[in-house]
C-alpha cells in the first residue's frame, strides 16, 4: 500500500464546530494539505498521519472562517464621522458629502487596509464589499490573503470613481476581467439602492449579472421611509418595483430587507433570493428589525454583514452574530428563535451560499477551502464550557480569536497579524481622520456640519 502524503497542517482543538452537523465534536481533528480540507476525523483514526505543523489546542474551538457578506470596506476612515443620526440624515448631510470631498484610490486603499486588519482580527475569512474603487480594494485584500467580493457598483450620479452609468458600467467590466480566475477574488453587479439607482440603470445592471453570471447585490427596503417614499414616486414598495423589473431571482442580494411583509417573504422564498441581515447597523440607525426567523422558516436564506464602519461603528462579525440572535428573540418574543448554531450557521454557511461559495467554503468539510478560524475559550469571560457553541456566540469576544487561515495560509497567530504591517496601517488611519476632522471645521460649501 503506497505511504500516504504528509499533510501541511493537523489541527487538534478542544472542539471542533463542522455548522453543516451542529453537533460540536471533541476528540476529533482537522487535517490540511494544499489549501483544502483533507479530512475531519476523530483522533484515533489520525494519529497515524505525518504533518509538517501539528497545532495542538487544549481549550479553543475551531470553526469555518466567517463570512461579511455585506460591508462598505473603506468607510472605516469615516468611524464615529456622524453617529446618533437617521439614515437620511446621515447619509444625506454628513456621509455624503465628506465621500465627494474624500474619496479616491488613496482614501479607499487605506480605508480597506483598516477594515482588513479589523475584520482578519475579529475572524472574518471573506467579505462582500460595496464601495467605490473595487479594484483598490481588491489589492488590498489580495496582498492581505483575504477573500473577497468586490461589488461593481452603479448609483446615477457622478462620483470620483465614474462620471455617469456608461462609465460605472464600463469600469464593471474591466474590474470582472481583472479579478476573472482570481482564487480568492469575485464580483457581485451592485447596483447602490432602489432610491439611488433608476429603472434603466436597474435593467442594465440586471443584463450586466445575467451577462457575467453575477450575483446582484443590493440595499432592499431598508428603512420605512424608502417604502413610503417609493409608494410616493413609483407607485409601488421597493420589492415590488425589483420584481417588476425582473431582479428578484436566485441571484438577488438584498440588504436588511427590515421592511417586509408576509407576501414579499413568500415572494423572496420562492425566487430563491437571499437577504443579507446587518442587524447593528439597523438598529444604530433606528430602520428597523429583519425578520430573520421568519425568513428562514419560510426557506429564505440569511447571512450577516456587518454593514460599514460608519454606521455600525465596527466590523466585528462574530459580535454581529450574537446581536443577531438576541434581536431576533426580542423581535419574535420568542427566546428559542435563531439559537446559537443556526446564527453561526447565517454567518458562515449562509453567506457562502448567498455568493455562490458553498462549495468551497463555509463549513468544514473535506475537499473546502481551508478557511478556518481558532478562537480561545480559557479565559474567564468564557468558563466553564458547557455548549462551545453558544460561548462562541453568546460570550466570546474578537479578541479571543488567536488564529485565522484562508486556503490554508496562516494570516492570525496567537493574536499576532502575519500580512499586514499594523503600526504603518494605524499610522495611516490616524493622518486621514485628522485631514478630514480639520476639514469638518472649516467647512466646504454645501457641507452640513
Amino acid at each position: 500500500m503506497s505511504e500516504q502524503p504528509v499533510l501541511d497542517l493537523l489541527l487538534e482543538p478542544e472542539w471542533i464546530l463542522p455548522v453543516e452537523s451542529r453537533e460540536p465534536l471533541r476528540d476529533h481533528v482537522l487535517a490540511v494539505r494544499e489549501g483544502r480540507i483533507e479530512a475531519l476525523a476523530p483522533l484515533e483514526e489520525m494519529r497515524h498521519r505525518r504533518a509538517r505543523k501539528h497545532l495542538r489546542l487544549p481549550g479553543r474551538v475551531l470553526f469555518p472562517g466567517l463570512v461579511n457578506a455585506h460591508t462598505h470596506a473603506a468607510m472605516c476612515l469615516l468611524r464615529g464621522l456622524a453617529d446618533d443620526l437617521p439614515l437620511r440624515p446621515w447619509l444625506e448631510e454628513h456621509i455624503w458629502p465628506t465621500e465627494q470631498r474624500w474619496v479616491s484610490p488613496e482614501f479607499v486603499a487605506a480605508g480597506s487596509r483598516l477594515a482588513v486588519a479589523e475584520m482578519i482580527r475579529s475572524g472574518t475569512t471573506c467579505f462582500n464589499d460595496m464601495y467605490f474603487f473595487p479594484d483598490e480594494t481588491a489589492r488590498v485584500a489580495a496582498r492581505a490573503g483575504l477573500r473577497a467580493v468586490l461589488g461593481l457598483l452603479l448609483v446615477d450620479f457622478p462620483s470620483a470613481w465614474a462620471s455617469g452609468v456608461e462609465q460605472y458600467l464600463e469600469r464593471a467590466r474591466d474590474v470582472h476581467a481583472e479579478l476573472h480566475g482570481s482564487a480568492l477574488l469575485s464580483c457581485t453587479s451592485a447596483p447602490h439602492a432602489p432610491y439611488t439607482v433608476g429603472d434603466d440603470s436597474l435593467r442594465r445592471m440586471r443584463a450586466l449579472a445575467e451577462e457575467l453570471d453575477l450575483p446582484l447585490h443590493m440595499h432592499v427596503q431598508e428603512t420605512a421611509t424608502e417604502v413610503a417614499d417609493s409608494l410616493r414616486i413609483h407607485g409601488r414598495r421597493p420589492l415590488t418595483r425589483l420584481d417588476d423589473l425582473g431582479l428578484v431571482d436566485q441571484r438577488l442580494l438584498a440588504v436588511h430587507a427590515t421592511q417586509l411583509e408576509d407576501q414579499e417573504i413568500e415572494l423572496l422564498a420562492a425566487r430563491g433570493a437571499h437577504v443579507l441581515h446587518c442587524p447593528e447597523s439597523n438598529l444604530k440607525l433606528a430602520s428597523g428589525a429583519c425578520p430573520v426567523q421568519r425568513l428562514l422558516e419560510a426557506g429564505v436564506n440569511v447571512a450577516l454583514g456587518t454593514d460599514g464602519a460608519a454606521s455600525n461603528n465596527d466590523l466585528n462579525l462574530l459580535g454581529e452574530a450574537r446581536s443577531a440572535a438576541l434581536l431576533a428573540k426580542w423581535r419574535e418574543q420568542d427566546s428559542s428563535a435563531l439559537p446559537a448554531a443556526q446564527v453561526l450557521e447565517a454567518a458562515t454557511l449562509g453567506g457562502a451560499r448567498a455568493l455562490g461559495l458553498d462549495r468551497e467554503i463555509g463549513s468544514l468539510v473535506p475537499g473546502k477551502q481551508a478557511d478556518l478560524v481558532i478562537a480561545d475559550l480559557r479565559r474567564p469571560e468564557t468558563q466553564p464550557v458547557y455548549d462551545p457553541c453558544s460561548q462562541l456566540i453568546y460570550a466570546c469576544d474578537r479578541s479571543q480569536v488567536s488564529h485565522v487561515w484562508v486556503a490554508g495560509r496562516l494570516l492570525l497567530e496567537e493574536g499576532r497579524l502575519l500580512t499586514l504591517d499594523l503600526e504603518d496601517i494605524l499610522q495611516e488611519a490616524r493622518g486621514w481622520g485628522g485631514r478630514i476632522a480639520a476639514a469638518r471645521e472649516r467647512p466646504f460649501p454645501g457641507q452640513a456640519v
